[in-house]
C-alpha cells in the first residue's frame, strides 16, 4: 500500500460519533468530529480530562471503532475493516506509544522491540530492533527485562518498538505522563527527531503544555467536540 501524497491527508475523520458503555451508563464521547492531518505533520490533542482526546486518538489508531462517520488513514477506511484486518493495518503502518509503556514483562528490551517485526514475519527482526534500541541510547540494555529498567528506559524501549517498523504514523497517548521532567524531555526529543528525520506523522495526546507547543498544530477538545485549532510556528533552529 502506498503512502498518501502530500495533497491527500494521511488521516481524515468525517463527522465521527462514538459512545461507550451500555444502557443507562452509555456516554456520548465523540460528537461529530471532523479533521484532517497531513503527511509529516505533528499534532497535539489537548483538553481537560474527559474531553475525548484519548478516545479520538484510539479511533485514529483503529483501537476504537466509530459508531457513525468515517475514519480514513493512508486512504484506508478503518471503519470498514474487520478486527483482523485492523490489526494487520496497524502492524504495517502505525507505531503506538502508551503512557504506561505496555512492555511484555517476560521479554527483554530486545525481544520487546522486535515483537512488531516478528509478527510481520521479518527475517531481520532482531537486527533492526538492536539498531532502534541503540538509537534511543539503550544499546547497553538489550538483554534487560522491563523490571530491571527505569521508567524512562522502559519508555525508550516503547519508543524503539513503535519505530522499528518505520511506521507512517506515530500515535502517542500521554507519552511523558509517568516520567519526571528531565526524562520526559528525552522522550520528547526522541519522538520529534523521528518525526523530522523519517517524515513520520505524529499525533499525540498530552496534558503537558511544553510538549503540545512543540507540535505543528494543537487541537483543543472539550466535551467531545473540537473547540479550537491552533497552528503553531516552529521556533528557529528546531
Amino acid at each position: 500500500m502506498s503512502r498518501s501524497t502530500p495533497s491527500q491527508p494521511i488521516i481524515s475523520l468525517d463527522t465521527v460519533d462514538l459512545s461507550l458503555g451500555q444502557g443507562a451508563g452509555r456516554v456520548h464521547i465523540l460528537k461529530g468530529i471532523s479533521l484532517a492531518v497531513q503527511k509529516g505533520e505533528s499534532v497535539g490533542l489537548i483538553g481537560p480530562s474527559g474531553s475525548g482526546k484519548s478516545t479520538l486518538l484510539m479511533v485514529m489508531a483503529g483501537l476504537e471503532k466509530a459508531d457513525t462517520g468515517t475514519v480514513n488513514v493512508l486512504e484506508e477506511n478503518l471503519t470498514a475493516l474487520s478486527e483482523d484486518k485492523l490489526a494487520q493495518f496497524r502492524g504495517q503502518n502505525l507505531g503506538i506509544i502508551f503512557q504506561s509503556f505496555h512492555l511484555i514483562p517476560n521479554m527483554t528490551a530486545l525481544e520487546n522491540t522486535a515483537v512488531p517485526l516478528e509478527l510481520a514475519g521479518a527475517s531481520n527482526a532482531f537486527d533492526k530492533a538492536r539498531k532502534e534500541l541503540e538509537a534511543v541510547g539503550l544499546g547497553h540494555r538489550l538483554h534487560h527485562y522491563p523490571a530491571q529498567l527505569s521508567g524512562g528506559e522502559q519508555q525508550r524501549v516503547a519508543v524503539a518498538r513503535a519505530l522499528v517498523s518505520d511506521p507512517a504514523v506515530l500515535i502517542a497517548d500521554e507519552p511523558t505522563g509517568n516520567l519526571d521532567e528531565a526524562t520526559g524531555n528525552q522522550i520528547k526529543d526522541l519522538m520529534f527527531k523521528a518525526q523530522k528525520e523519517r517524515g513520520t506523522t505524529l499525533v499525540l495526546v498530552t496534558h503537558d503544555p511544553a510538549l503540545a507547543q512543540r507540535c505543528d498544530r494543537q487541537i483543543s477538545l472539550r466535551s467531545g467536540v473540537i473547540e479550537q485549532q491552533t497552528q503553531l510556528v516552529a521556533e528557529a533552529g528546531e
